[in-house]
């Protein structure tokens, strides 16, 4: 079986100078290695629910949720419908220099849960910081981060963040094209 860094780095893509990692949800052995690459680290850590950000993040997450057996918690952008009460925070300002704002169903996590989040790339941190202030406003812990990219570099945000393990890094990408 092919493993998960290898099916990234097979179906990856830059266009346009955009990266387009939407090539491996197309690829059924790709999207079976990348979910079992990304529910790896998080079997060690007492995984309750599993935590993703609108889009890829609920493609993720959700078919994690499934390998690790538990739950998916939703993180919505703000404007999306969202029956229920919910939290919000704001983002700081990410790749693109926008600031948003994550929500999440108030009833989705309960104290004692542990949380992980995945996502296909994480680069500033603000989506995680934000998430892992959701999931703590709920009394739940933020146990991990799992995604596919990891381009956090030596930002200072990753000290207010729990491990973040990925299959790949933008070097190993390629140039961008």
């Amino acid at each position: 079986m092919e493993s998960a860094r290898e099916a990234v780095l097979r179906t990856f893509r830059w266009i346009d100078g955009h990266a387009d990692v939407w090539a491996v949800f197309r690829d059924a052995a790709a999207l079976r290695a990348v979910v079992a690459g990304l529910a790896a680290p998080c079997r060690v850590l007492g995984v309750t629910a599993v935590a993703g950000i609108e889009s890829r993040g609920f493609l993720l997450g959700g078919a994690v949720a499934v390998e690790l057996g538990v739950g998916f918690v939703p993180l919505r952008k703000a404007g999306s419908l969202f029956p229920g009460p919910t939290l919000g925070t704001r983002t700081e300002l990410d790749y693109r220099g926008i600031s948003g704002e994550l929500l999440v169903q108030r009833a989705a996590l309960a104290g004692g849960d542990r949380v992980v989040l995945v996502d296909d790339w994480i680069e500033t941190g603000s989506q995680a910081v934000a998430a892992r202030h959701l999931v703590e406003a709920c009394g739940a812990s933020l146990v991990g981060i799992s995604v596919v990219v990891d381009d956090l570099g030596g930002r200072g945000v990753r000290r207010s963040l729990p491990s973040v393990t990925s299959l790949v890094t933008p070097a190993e990408l390629g140039p961008q094209t």
